[in-house]
């Protein structure tokens, strides 16, 4: 993995698209600080660990741009992998971190039978025995040699649990924390149908910079390796389900973009609906992201999980805005390729989450325009309700406004739902993970025809 820095007179890299801050930010950071770069499997992501403020006088144009150059190699994911390719920390190789197979073959390359892997992997894993064991004392049942073998050279631990916080709606948000000492956030959101689930992390913030979520103020930490994703849904069912029920469903919209770290988050899932493990339906498994188009293709083609795309405006004028992703993958981009994509997908049908913000996206003329926009592609639409955070400009849409926004999709014939908040007393709703700290991603500047809007909701 390559680090990159931005070179020349000091505009800003978001996506290969480059702009002012002074043209197009607030940031109240000092002036000294800078924008490091990390490049994803495909297309290059800032992280905001620090930024350099220019001024007008700098740069004529938002047009300007500054190609990044490659630096030294710095990797944003703990851990690595061995010579044989398995997950290793500390010399010892991570059990969570490993397909059915690939267990198979360490546990053989060790000289045990592969009906030992199969055991392990049930204790690891198994709904029927309910151990989702967290070390080799809780392997009951299992050869003593085994066990022991696997506690000298097996790691069946990654997260730390730091707290359990609970909502006045019953939703519990967990924080982990990892072995570099950053702190993730899980939410287990219990359902009275019995539908529980839990909303999984697979970054340490968020390199998009969403303007609307709380995660996208961090900038991007780092990756969460499979094991630290795949952990996660271990110990919610591990410690939440007697209290809550069994849980049957996962969402990936926790911290970070999953598409950005596509290879741990693939390998996830794969864990996650392995039928002698976790077990969780396919369907039941939901992939968010933002929009990022090659790692959707690759996500499509390789994965049987359900995806959802975070979607949020119906013009590129105001989706470049609320969601900088677009400045780079554009709505027709985007759109057009889930077009594509989806006619070689059976009965699959994509997700469009969008988030209601009072005045910006949520006129008759949205609805109408968000209903030509998904013409042709087979989908649900989630309207979701803005969860406020501190540093925010945009305010929830009224009940009554977002019922009419409903009505006009559902007599067009879209198939809508609404998603009610939950845990936002915990700040554990949807768009409120994570702490950001001294050094915030920026704000973009409000476009002109909204600021009175923002202004008088403020």
């Amino acid at each position: 993995m390559r680090r990159i820095r931005i070179s020349g007179g000091g505009s800003s890299a978001l996506l290969g698209t480059s702009f002012p801050f002074s043209s197009y930010t607030k940031c109240p950071i000092k002036p000294k600080s800078f924008l490091k770069l990390f490049p994803s499997t495909t297309t290059p992501i800032f992280t905001t660990l620090h930024y350099r403020l220019i001024t007008s006088a700098q740069h004529s144009s938002p047009s300007s741009h500054v190609h990044p150059t490659p630096q030294t190699e710095l990797p944003i994911s703990s851990g690595g992998d061995g010579p044989n390719g398995y997950p290793i920390k500390d010399s010892k190789v991570v059990l969570k971190g490993m397909r059915y197979a690939e267990l198979e073959k360490w546990v053989q390359s060790h000289g045990y039978r592969p009906a030992q892997a199969l055991m392990l992997w049930k204790h690891l894993y198994g709904n029927n025995i309910n151990i989702w064991a967290q070390c080799s004392e809780e392997l009951k049942g299992l050869n003593k040699d085994f066990r022991k073998m696997l506690s000298e050279h097996a790691e069946f631990k990654t997260l730390n649990l730091k707290d359990i916080l609970t909502a006045s709606d019953g939703t519990k948000k967990m924080l982990f924390k990892l072995e570099d000492g950053l702190v993730i956030e899980t939410v287990v959101i219990p359902c009275e149908s019995g539908r529980n689930t839990v909303c999984i992390s697979s970054q340490v913030g968020c390199a998009m910079n969403c303007q609307f979520c709380y995660t996208g103020r961090m900038g991007l930490k780092r990756n969460l390796s499979t094991s630290e994703i795949v952990e996660q849904a271990v110990l919610a069912r591990k410690l939440l389900s007697s209290e809550v029920g069994p849980i049957s469903n996962v969402v990936f919209m926790g911290m970070g973009e999953p598409l950005h770290n596509i290879e741990n988050v693939i390998k996830a899932a794969d864990i996650l609906v392995d039928e002698q493990g976790l077990h969780f339906s396919p369907r039941k498994v939901t992939v968010s992201t933002s929009g990022l188009v090659p790692q959707l293709k690759r996500f499509l083609r390789e994965s049987n999980c359900a995806l959802a795309v975070s979607l949020n405006a119906t013009t590129d004028e105001v989706r470049s805005w609320i969601m900088p992703i677009n400045r780079k993958f554009n709505l027709n981009l985007l759109l057009g390729t889930l077009r594509e994509e989806l006619q070689s997908k059976h009965k699959y049908k994509v997700l469009f989450e969008y988030v209601m913000l009072a005045g910006v996206n949520d006129s008759i003329e949205d609805a109408k325009r968000l209903i030509n926009l998904v013409q042709g592609i087979p989908c649900k639409i989630n309207l979701i309700s803005f969860n406020p955070h501190s540093g925010s400009f945009f305010k929830p849409t009224k009940k009554e406004k977002i019922i009419e926004f409903r009505n006009i999709l559902a007599e067009a014939g879209c198939v809508v739902l609404l998603r009610l908040s939950r845990g936002d007393d915990q700040m554990a709703a949807c768009g409120q993970l994570g702490k950001p700290g001294e050094i915030q991603a920026p704000l973009l500047r409000v476009p002109s025809q909204f600021q009175a809007v923002l202004e008088a909701a403020a």
